[in-house]
C-alpha cells in the first residue's frame, strides 16, 4: 500500500521536498513527517492493540484524494496536492476503522504543517503582526549601528545598498508553531503547558522574524545585496533555531515556577532506579 502511494504521489513529494529545502518560510516542513513518524513509533504498542474494524466511510475520502490533483479547478496548486495526500487518511478508516484513526489523529493532523500554505492566506492571518515585527527589526538594527528608514511594510537601508520588503507577512509563524508543538510533545506531558508553548509561538514568531530581517539587512549592509540574496534561502534555519532556543528558555522558566508534572517526576525516578539497579 505505502509503495503504491509513494509511486502515485512521487511528483508531489519531490516538489514538497524542494520547497522545504529552498523556501526559507517553509523550511520547518522537513521536520514534520519525521516527527509524525516518531509519534507513531512511540505509540506502536497501543496501535497494535487496537482491533481493526474496517469502515466504508473512508472510501469517499480516498476517492476525493485521488481526484483532487486531476481537478481542472484545483490543478497546479501544491497546496491542494498536499491536502489530497492527507486525505488518503481515508485508507486508514477504510482498512482499520475509526478507533484506529482517532488513535493516529494527532500525528495525522500535525502533517498539515508540512503543506506550503498560499501566501495570500497567510498575509491575511499574519498581517496584524507585521508592524511589531518591523519595529523590532528597526530597533535592533539601530542598536547595531545600522541606520534604517521604516515606511509601512518596507525597511530601507540608508546606504541604499539594499531594499528589504516585508512582502509575505510573518511567515515564521508556521515555523514557530511547528517547533512549539514538537517541543511541547517531547518535553512535557501536561496539556496546559503544551497549550502555553503553542500559544507562545505568536510572540516568538515576531522575534524570530525580526531577527531574520536583521540578519538579512546586516548581510546586505556589510557584504552587499548579492550576499543577502544568498543568505535568504538559509534564513529559515535561523528562524527555526531562534524559535527552538526561545521555547526552551520559556519551558525552563515554567519548570522553575511550577516544576515537572507528577508523571514526569515518576518517569525520572523510575529511570534513575532502573539505572542504579543495572549499575
Amino acid at each position: 500500500m505505502l509503495p503504491l502511494i509513494a509511486w502515485l504521489y512521487a511528483p508531489v513529494l519531490v516538489r514538497l521536498f524542494a520547497v522545504w529545502m529552498y523556501d526559507p518560510f517553509f523550511s520547518q516542513g522537513i521536520f514534520v513527517p519525521a516527527f509524525a513518524a516518531l509519534v507513531l513509533w512511540r505509540d506502536r504498542k497501543k496501535l497494535k492493540a487496537i482491533e481493526a474494524a474496517p469502515s466504508l466511510a473512508g472510501l469517499p475520502l480516498v476517492g476525493l484524494a485521488l481526484l483532487m490533483p486531476h481537478s481542472t479547478v484545483l490543478k497546479g496548486g501544491l497546496f491542494f496536492s498536499g491536502v489530497s495526500l492527507l486525505l488518503l487518511a481515508g485508507l486508514i478508516i477504510l482498512l482499520y476503522g475509526w478507533e484506529f484513526f482517532r488513535a493516529v489523529l494527532f500525528p495525522w493532523a500535525f502533517l498539515i504543517l508540512m503543506i506550503p500554505v498560499p501566501s495570500v492566506i497567510l498575509q491575511k492571518v499574519t498581517f496584524p503582526l507585521e508592524v511589531p515585527t518591523l519595529k523590532l527589526a528597526a530597533f535592533l538594527l539601530e542598536l547595531a549601528g545600522v541606520p534604517v528608514v521604516r515606511e509601512g511594510g518596507v525597511i530601507t537601508l540608508q546606504s541604499n545598498l539594499f531594499l528589504f520588503s516585508f512582502e509575505s507577512g510573518i511567515l515564521s509563524l508556521l515555523t514557530s508553531l511547528t517547533v512549539a508543538i514538537m517541543h511541547g510533545y517531547l518535553a512535557d506531558n501536561r496539556k496546559w503547558v503544551r497549550a502555553v508553548l503553542a500559544c507562545s509561538s505568536v510572540p516568538i514568531a515576531v522575534v524570530a522574524d525580526g531577527i531574520r530581517i536583521v540578519g538579512t539587512c546586516l548581510v546586505a549592509q556589510f557584504w552587499g545585496p548579492d550576499a543577502a540574496e544568498l543568505f535568504s534561502p538559509y534564513s529559515g534555519w535561523l528562524m527555526f533555531a531562534v524559535s527552538l532556543i526561545m521555547l526552551f528558555i520559556l519551558h525552563r522558566l515554567i519548570l522553575s515556577i511550577w516544576g515537572r508534572s507528577p508523571e514526569a517526576k515518576y518517569s525520572m525516578q523510575l529511570s534513575a532506579t532502573t539505572a542504579s539497579t543495572l549499575g
